[in-house]
């Protein structure tokens, strides 16, 4: 499909106007990002929905349009939009599908004008990803789904707008890197890298109410739709949140691309990623005795003149983003149409989960995984069953393609050697190549006596070794783990080695969500994962 048509010019997230096919650019035009559009008569804005896609936007989403074709529908989320819109073939994917199915956790929008003019801004927004960097993030996959690497995919439970600055993303790095070098040395595994950053804001709830004291509120969903402050005010949802989530997941992307690719992520400075409160510990001990090793291999290289220049991969990395898929008016405004393949993306992340609360085979989240080009992750908890995994693989794997499907289980230590065993064995005789990745926390939250959510890191590692017990016993690679935490130097999951008790869970615990694991706690159990991977 032609990027400029009719009286539209084509800018790229880099400024670039024109083809993107002829532009200049730091990536091939195939590696960059789907174009937006924007007219040369007027402009698309909130309030007056400028132009006539800004007006079919805001009609859409106000609910103004009851009924479009299939090839006005397209045309609504192709940002290349085509002078004669091609038309969807008859039961075809568009990013709007999920529209015709039940969706749950989606909030109850008191201002529908408001949301409508959020969603065409949004919709006219650059995108936030490369479909480029997607494709990667596939590849490298499907190298974890066929057992020759490992996933690491490590973040905040939810990210938050009061927690939010250049320090805090950048100590949420140290301890991603600290631990991909952990298992990577300690394992000789490749590690892929992923974060749950920039997007991680909306969070599913069991109640649409909590009671804080006395008082029954509206229950907090993430900062991209209401406020965790406890008034009736702050938590009724407001669709301007989405705007500002967007905003902080460009600036975080902006940093973190920064940090990755700007010599920070250097192996070369492995000693600067040890964070000050951790340096001292016996972890932090044992990761500088790692760094010592890898200064020495450095040298080493250097001396026998491997070549160690700038463009050398030692020198940087690739931080891949991600964050559950929940809000899909959000992540629907932000699908665009790869220039060079013709598929969908959606480019708020590289890659988007389902989660267990949300993952029915025809339920509105898995219509619209199924059609975009991510790699797509499903949590399944211990209730999930061999015939619900298989048909999910058919859904949103057909094609059987690596590196596109991922199975992240949340059993529990007390079930995951019982309820895995039977979901793997049922894959792997479909010959679906999935890639199997254990989230250790979220079936192992508990209520301490104080009220505090809290995780025992016994818990979290006894899950662990049980996920590695199990596909060891099926013959199958335990691919990767999925963990919440945190840079900061907070006291919200028991144990570990500093050993935090129950009466220490108030002295720092600031998590808007759920509780994570601290600095410490991280590393150790890096160092515990990778002796698991050496066998």
């Amino acid at each position: 499909m032609s990027s400029v048509h009719g009286c539209h010019e084509v800018t790229d997230v880099h400024g670039i106007k024109g083809s993107p096919e002829n532009a200049e650019s730091p990536k091939p035009a195939h590696e960059r990002s789907v174009a937006t559009t924007r007219a040369r008569h007027g402009s698309t804005s909130v309030r007056g929905a400028a132009g006539p896609r800004g007006r079919a936007l805001a009609a859409a989403y106000a609910g103004e349009v009851r009924t479009t074709s299939d090839s006005a529908q397209e045309a609504l989320f192709d940002n290349t939009t085509p002078a004669t819109p091609t038309p969807v073939p008859e039961g075809g994917w568009h990013p709007a599908s999920w529209h015709t199915r039940p969706a749950a956790h989606q909030p109850p929008w008191p201002d529908p004008v408001a949301r409508a003019e959020v969603l065409a801004q949004l919709a006219a927004l650059p995108p936030l990803v490369f479909a480029g960097e997607a494709r990667r993030l596939t590849r490298a996959l499907g190298a974890v789904a066929a057992g020759k690497a490992f996933l690491l995919q490590a973040g905040d439970c939810a990210e938050s707008f009061d927690d939010f600055s250049a320090d805090s993303i950048r100590d949420k790095l140290k301890v991603i890197l600290q631990m991909a070098v952990v298992l990577t040395y300690g394992s000789g595994v490749p590690v892929v890298k992923v974060g749950r950053i920039a997007g991680q804001f909306a969070k599913p709830r069991s109640s649409a109410t909590e009671l804080i004291g006395e008082i029954e509120l509206p229950v907090f969903r993430g900062h991209i739709i209401n406020d965790d402050t406890p008034t009736p005010s702050a938590r009724v949802p407001d669709p301007r949140r989405m705007l500002a989530a967007y905003h902080q997941s460009a600036s975080t992307l902006n940093l973190l691309r920064a940090f990755t690719k700007g010599g920070f992520a250097d192996l070369a400075q492995v000693h600067l990623w040890n964070l000050e409160f951790l340096a001292t510990s016996a972890e932090g001990r044992r990761f500088e005795a790692i760094a010592e090793e890898i200064d020495r291999a450095l040298r080493f290289m250097n001396a026998c003149g491997v070549d160690l220049s700038v463009d050398s991969p030692i020198h940087q990395v690739d931080l891949f983003t991600s964050h559950e898929a929940l809000l899909l008016e959000y992540e629907e405004a932000l699908t665009r149409r790869d220039s060079l393949t013709g598929g969908w993306y959606d480019c708020s992340a590289h890659l988007l989960w389902i989660g267990e609360r949300t993952r029915e085979i025809d339920g509105a989240h898995v219509e619209f995984a199924a059609g975009i080009g991510n790699p797509v992750e499903v949590k399944l908890g211990p209730t999930a069953t061999p015939d619900e995994a298989i048909a999910l693989c058919e859904r949103l794997n057909a094609d059987r393609a690596p590196g596109r499907l991922t199975f992240v289980t949340r059993m529990g230590v007390d079930k995951v050697r019982s309820a895995l065993p039977p979901l793997v064995r049922a894959v792997s005789a479909a010959g679906h190549p999935v890639a199997w990745v254990c989230d250790p926390m979220h079936g192992n939250t508990f209520a301490s006596e104080s009220g505090h959510k809290t995780r025992h890191f016994d818990d979290v590692l006894g899950e662990i070794q049980g996920f590695f017990a199990v596909h060891k016993a099926e013959a199958s690679w335990p691919g990767g783990v999925h963990i919440e935490l945190t840079g900061d130097d907070v006291t919200e999951c028991l144990g570990g080695i500093e050993g935090i008790l129950e009466a220490q869970l108030p002295l720092r615990y600031t998590t808007t969500c759920d509780p994570r694991l601290n600095a410490r706690q991280s590393t150790d159990l890096a160092f515990r994962v990778a002796e698991l991977l050496r066998g």
